[in-house]
């Protein structure tokens, strides 16, 4: 019996599934392992407890691994893929593979086919993969260069059109909102801990802007449809590029997503739907997302 260890170091936590060849056997979840975010030390013991926790789980000693996938943010970085392989070295036996997280999630979606998959929670990007294993992408750069239509992304947004209504004299409730999700008695509290030189994590007023988004504040419906536009522009970046290199023209009308912005946000999803349909009239987007775990899965078990 083969057992393998499927990886997902996202950017606020990780998770691992033990699984033999036909189920998933045992799992476990727990702090982000992404280095530039808690350093090597902490994202070593991170992952040294994630493992073990799932293997005890399974029921699976370490040594019986015959291969393991670990999707990873920032596997480009030739130091984060060497701590990664040398981290799991202690851990489990067989096989080492290190992918990116968009990687493992184009793998989820597709199983190594064609597709478009985009990737909106704390941060985003998109990627697109022809038949013949190419891939292109658009976006990516980060929280303060890019990742628009992001949970990092809607905070900012929030908070910037906020002060925008207010230079203009509206006072709105997702203002009110923010500064009590954030335990902040003014105005002046909330633009000193938005311009802190250790930037506080914005994502996490996603859910803030969601709710009141839904209690009918327009100011966040509009947040909301302008990070489903975002994330649609860079969808048609990434079909216009595959085109260009010469995928076929079904390789680029399947678009898959996941994170948490599209899974858990109608709003955002609907209005990336609706602009992507008003320039691909025959793209078809999926309804719910993918588990990137499962890409990592298929990856180990194919050992590829």
């Amino acid at each position: 019996m083969a057992y393998f260890v499927a990886l997902d170091g996202g950017g606020t936590k990780t998770e691992c599934w033990v699984a033999n060849e036909s189920r998933v056997l045992g799992q476990a979840s727990g702090p982000t392992v992404k280095i530039m975010n808690v350093g090597q030390q902490t994202a070593t013991e991170n992952l040294r407890t994630v493992v073990r926790q799932a293997l005890g789980a399974a029921g699976v000693p370490g040594d019986a691994i015959a291969c393991t996938c670990f999707g990873l943010a920032g596997s480009s970085s030739v130091e984060v893929r060497h701590w990664a392989e040398m981290a799991l070295r202690d851990l489990v036996s067989g096989g080492v593979i290190i992918a990116g997280d968009e990687q493992i999630a184009l793998d989820a979606a597709f199983h190594g086919g064609p597709g478009v998959l985009v990737i909106a929670g704390t941060g985003s990007n998109v990627t697109g993969r022809c038949a013949d294993g190419s891939t292109v992408g658009a976006g990516g750069w980060g929280p303060v260069l890019g990742d628009e239509g992001s949970g990092t992304w809607i905070g900012l947004e929030a908070i910037r059109a906020c002060l925008r209504a207010r230079d203009r004299g509206v006072e709105t409730c997702l203002l009110r909102e923010i500064q009590e999700a954030w335990q902040l008695d003014d105005l002046t509290s909330l633009v000193a801990k938005a311009n802190m030189r250790e930037r506080p994590d914005f994502a996490l007023l996603t859910t803030v802007v969601a709710n009141c988004a839904g209690n009918g504040d327009a100011l966040a419906q509009g947040v909301l449809e302008r990070a489903g536009e975002e994330l649609a522009t860079q969808v048609n970046l990434v079909i216009s590029k595959m085109r260009a290199v010469g995928c076929g023209a079904e390789d680029a009308l399947r678009v898959a997503f996941t994170g948490s912005v599209l899974n858990k946000i109608p709003r955002v999803l609907r209005a990336m739907d609706e602009h992507l349909r008003s320039a691909w009239p025959e793209i078809r987007v999926d309804t719910s997302a993918v588990q990137p775990l499962e890409g990592a899965l298929w990856r180990a078990r194919q050992r590829k």
